[in-house]
């Protein structure tokens, strides 16, 4: 009855790019649940003051060198008439995305709940988003921070699902030697923050930025590692990381200011530079975004390094004073005073130092009179939090034992509505999951310790794969998407019990 009502509240998900034959026969990221469309568009513009991070070198150059920022906005856009030419490269090669590259910005509420409008679950409105009646609506901001060897394109669904629930989203492509590899197109000046300068008649006009690893400690991250974590490293490159969210920050001013037409001057991300796709920000018109955004009570949020990333900028309240608020996805990091979400994979709960050290974050929050919730969601491990969880779900069951639906660990992820103001068009009530006691945590998927934080532990896993490949009919109480359809992982896990609570304000 509970999902009855759930799913009666559910509006229909808004329009999404029709698939062409190569996104019928490679990979395509499933369309997005949320009520309204997805608008994106990519930024590459010089920062104002290009710098080096630390005196660490390679190959006798400095590693962590900021010279341009890169990010992804993902926004609400009026949807236009020629969706195919929107898809965009996702998380792997051939792998779309449906969103509408360079769409005009909504200018009017499309629904009666709308994240960019000023309505909230519970039928108030906040400050933060109150306009008047005939203004166009301003939109809550979403920093996203990726992990480790990721990239901005590796979270596209959690991105995406929270755009199309009304959120601007920027997810910001970190070139501090901790993610993949990204071109960083060199600015028409020339100067670069290592004091070199390139000549305009160069034809090599861009550089790489690859994986960086710790010198003789290439494994600091794992669990196993004896030496420890390259301190030295990570905190040059959390550093970096932050120097990069302020640089997009201020862009995000530019176009709130009505300066839109000085981004498209700089930007870098345009046909013929490196990493570039041919439309540039051809076609957006700037005036749209003039006094659209809501750029103070800011949401950061990210993933494995990316949540340690968040960790430092929710803790330095004076450089931040727009954060209000941070998400972690299965971080790695230390303390923050302001209102915090942890939300981790049961893989990294089965990691003692490490779930020691989110339960001292959210303790550390709580003393300073912050609200914190601390939750894990069952059957989940590291990379449900990122796309390659829906584009490989048989290779996660399999080689990483993660139990859960992959479609619907990706939707628990997606709390900053209830986190924030509360205006998610549905309310599953995940928040008010009652809080488990210490002795309580549970160790039946716990792993072999060579196994502990990447993969789970299935007891009896031939028979539970054997019943689930000849079931023909999932129980009534199986969670369902957007169009009722069942999400079914290996285990079945009923509505209402899909998550551990660990902390929760009302403890």
């Amino acid at each position: 009855m509970e999902e009855k009502h759930q799913n009666s509240q559910r509006q229909r998900p808004g329009k999404s790019p029709r698939k062409a034959f190569r996104e019928h026969l490679f990979h395509s990221l499933p369309n997005y649940a949320g009520p309204y469309s997805v608008g994106i568009m990519e930024i590459e513009v010089p920062v104002r003051e290009p710098r080096t991070f630390s005196r660490i070198k390679r190959s006798h150059t400095h590693a962590l060198r900021m010279d341009t920022v890169l990010f992804s906005i993902y926004y609400l856009p009026i949807v236009p008439h020629l969706p195919v030419t929107a898809y965009i490269a996702a998380t792997t090669m051939f792998t779309k995305l449906p969103a509408f590259r360079n769409a005009k910005l909504a200018g009017d509420r499309t629904g009666d709940c709308a994240g960019a409008a000023s309505c909230s679950s519970s039928g108030a409105h906040s400050q933060d988003t109150l306009t008047g009646s005939g203004d166009k609506p301003k939109f809550q901001v979403i920093f996203f921070n990726h992990g480790l060897r990721g990239s901005r394109t590796c979270y596209s669904t959690v991105c995406g699902e929270l755009a199309s629930n009304g959120f601007v989203v920027v997810a910001v492509e970190h070139r501090d030697g901790s993610g993949a590899r990204s071109c960083v197109n060199i600015p028409p000046s020339g100067k670069l923050a290592d004091g070199l300068k390139i000549d305009n008649t160069d034809p090599k006009r861009s550089y790489k930025v690859d994986y960086i690893f710790p010198l003789d400690n290439a494994l600091d991250t794992s669990p196993h590692n004896a030496r420890g974590v390259d301190t030295e490293l990570r905190h040059a490159q959390i550093e970096m990381r932050m120097s990069e969210i302020g640089e997009a920050y201020y862009v995000l001013e530019l176009l709130n200011n009505g300066q839109g037409d000085l981004v498209y001057k700089n930007n870098l991300r345009k046909k013929g530079n490196a990493g570039s796709s041919s439309k540039g920000l051809e076609g957006i018109d700037w005036s749209d975004w003039d006094d659209r955004l809501l750029l103070r009570n800011v949401t950061t949020m990210g993933h494995s390094f990316g949540g340690a990333t968040t960790v430092e900028i929710v803790r330095q309240n004076d450089r931040f004073p727009y954060i209000g608020q941070g998400i972690l996805l299965d971080a790695w990091g230390q303390a923050t005073p302001k209102p915090l979400l942890a939300i981790d994979s049961e893989a990294f709960m089965h990691w003692p130092e490490n779930f020691k050290r989110i339960c001292d974050i959210g303790e550390e929050a709580r003393n300073g009179g912050a609200l914190c919730w601390m939750l894990t969601i069952k059957g989940s491990t590291h990379l449900s939090q990122t796309d390659f969880a829906i584009l490989y779900p048989h290779w996660m069951s399999f080689f990483m034992k993660t139990i859960v639906n992959p479609k619907r660990a990706s939707g628990a992820n997606l709390l900053p509505p209830d986190f924030t103001v509360r205006n998610s068009c549905v309310d599953e009530g995940i928040l008010q999951t009652k809080v488990l006691i210490a002795d309580e945590l549970p160790r039946e998927h716990q792993p072999d310790g060579k196994w502990m934080a990447s993969r789970l532990r299935i007891p009896n896993e031939l028979r539970i794969r054997t019943v689930n490949w000849v079931r023909q009919k999932p129980k009534e109480s199986v969670t369902t998407d957007i169009k009722g359809r069942p999400l079914i992982g290996l285990m079945n896990f009923p509505l209402g019990s899909e998550v551990w609570m660990h902390l929760s304000p009302d403890e």
